[in-house]
């Protein structure tokens, strides 16, 4: 059996519905094409190489994590090739992520990845990922394109300001306020843009938001709930955009 520490795992399991809801939802928008599999394959393989190239900056320690880091490179980049192959433009989509990946790096230094700055850049980096997906069925980026990666990337960041007053914030009354306002905000916004459908996508985020602000949940419980809660917002997208 393979030892367990030559595939390190990211630790930070809400990042999932990140990797995953952007990518898909600007796959199916720009329209779906054989290459979006081995992208994808790529796109999750890059994914788990961050994680410990990020804990060998934090823990200025090579060992395992950057074998496990080269392992997963190793899975990317047959896959990568094939995607570059067939739209070799997506080489600027991973241009456009450095920027945001020295983010992570800076707070990984800092030892401080909950920062709430070091979460809006992994977002934006995960949105521009749907939009590489976008631009792979449709051969260039539209609109639209650009309008989705919104609605993913102001999704999360609700995501991030909710499970921050659920867990490490939960007694910090300004973040409390930080994310009712998000989301009050947000549902007004998106009515005074005429986007009434949206707000639906967005409709039992603001309700979570604020029903269960100082309730005691599980981990367990909480992480249910928001797979439940980003899944109704992929199928929302999904029926919006078709």
């Amino acid at each position: 059996m393979a030892n367990k520490s030559k595939w390190v795992m990211p630790k930070q399991h809400g990042a999932w519905a990140m990797l995953i809801i952007p990518f898909w939802l600007g796959a199916y928008a720009g329209g779906l094409s054989w290459v979006h599999a081995p992208l994808f394959l790529a796109w999750l393989a890059l994914y788990l190489a961050t994680y410990p190239l990020l804990m060998a900056v934090k823990t200025k320690r090579n060992g395992p994590y950057v074998p496990a880091a080269i392992r997963y490179g190793v899975i990317a980049a047959p896959a990568l090739a094939v995607s570059l192959w067939q739209r070799p433009a997506l080489v600027l989509f991973g241009l456009a992520m450095i920027p945001f990946f020295l983010v992570n790096i800076y707070y990984s230094k800092k030892k401080n990845e909950r920062a709430f700055w070091n979460d809006v850049a992994a977002i934006a980096s995960f949105c521009v990922g749907g939009l590489g997906a976008f631009y792979v069925g449709r051969g260039e980026l539209t609109v639209e394109a650009f309008e989705l990666a919104a609605f993913s990337f102001l999704f999360f960041i609700g995501s991030t300001f909710y499970v921050k007053t659920m867990i490490r914030e939960k007694k910090n009354v300004r973040y409390k306020w930080l994310s009712w306002g998000y989301h009050a905000l947000l549902i007004a916004g998106l009515i005074a843009i005429g986007e009434p459908f949206a707000v639906l996508a967005y409709a039992p985020s603001a309700i979570r938001a604020v029903y269960l602000y100082g309730k005691s949940l599980p981990i367990m419980k909480l992480g249910i709930l928001e797979i439940a809660n980003a899944a109704y917002f992929f199928i929302a997208m999904i029926v919006l955009y078709s």
